[in-house]
């Protein structure tokens, strides 16, 4: 049986996002997988992986809210805005100017809705090359800057010059950004320590697998039983997504592509466009369509094929 689901990896330090995916996808002996948002090689933590049709899938995780546990180092700049980048400036803080009420109070200006530049040590790209090599060759590029959202940013540690913290936020939030954007409004500067993705899109780091586990998974369990290996269906992981149970009537147009309509599928949308999840009685992904507010067409977005 062909594996089509998510696997919950927990990345492990100084190892690139895409490296974890090749070693899932060669634990697995699947054809394809992809991840669904990069973590910094120096930062760990929830990477989705995607296998087999599941990568269908990683649009409508790529932008889900993330949450992070972090720490920041006071007094010293980098040109990556972390602890792997050249330092640009060193200062000692002035302490007295940094005791628990202001460093709360500085924290809590940056929740909410902001813009925020994205950093020029980057995977997004310039005329298709990553930000991150044109830096590395002296061409920095700057992007403009985007709205994010933070909903919540606590510090759970001072020990100066370090500051742990919890943050939750959107989707493409830069924590290596906030972190210098904090040093910057204190007067002191600082960089990313260090930093742990301990939720993504709701999955948390607590079900997740480092590769040795499920190589040992895969190694007892082999991958006749998805379940016993970790993988979460592709129904499952589309938690959030409204779902409606195809008959067998409408599993025969979605199977021959024909044109579908609301009468098709008898769910109500409230938000100007709505993807919907149709699955078969076993709760198995057929497809996902979506459906624009004030016409009665429902589009395909995307179609699964039986295992």
């Amino acid at each position: 049986m062909e594996l089509n689901g998510i696997f919950i990896i927990d990345k492990p330090e100084n190892s690139t996002s895409a490296r974890v995916v090749a070693r899932v996808k060669r634990l697995l002996g699947v054809k394809k997988a992809g991840h669904t948002g990069t973590l910094d090689p120096f930062a760990t933590g929830v990477t989705l992986c995607c296998v087999n049709q599941a990568t269908k899938l990683a649009r409508f995780f790529l932008h889900g809210d993330k949450t992070y546990q972090a720490v920041l180092h006071l007094g010293v700049t980098t040109d990556t805005q972390d602890l792997t980048g050249t330092v640009l400036s060193e200062c000692e803080p002035d302490r007295s100017k940094l005791d628990e009420k202001t460093l709360r109070s500085v924290f809590r200006k940056f929740e909410g809705k902001s813009e925020q530049m994205p950093p020029v040590y980057s995977a997004l790209k310039h005329e298709g090359t990553p930000l991150y090599k044109l830096a590395r060759k002296g061409m920095a590029v700057r992007k403009p800057a985007r709205p994010v959202f933070i909903s919540s940013l606590e510090i759970s540690d001072i020990c100066l010059p370090e500051i742990h913290f919890r943050v939750s936020c959107s989707g493409g939030t830069y924590i290596r950004t906030l972190a210098a954007d904090i040093g910057s409004l204190l007067g002191c500067g600082a960089h990313l320590k260090a930093l742990q993705r301990v939720e993504s899109s709701g999955f948390a780091i607590e079900d997740s697998l480092t590769l040795p586990e499920l190589e040992e998974r895969v190694r007892q369990f082999g991958t006749s039983d998805p379940a016993k290996i970790g993988m979460i269906s592709m129904s499952d992981a589309l938690r959030d997504m409204p779902g409606y149970v195809a008959d067998e009537r409408l599993r025969e147009k979605i199977r021959y592509g024909k044109g579908l309509s609301e009468k098709d599928i008898p769910l109500k949308t409230d938000t100007q466009q709505k993807f919907i999840k149709i699955t078969d009685k076993n709760d198995s992904l057929i497809a996902i369509l979506s459906h624009v507010r004030g016409s009665d067409i429902v589009q395909y977005c995307c179609v699964f094929q039986s295992s």
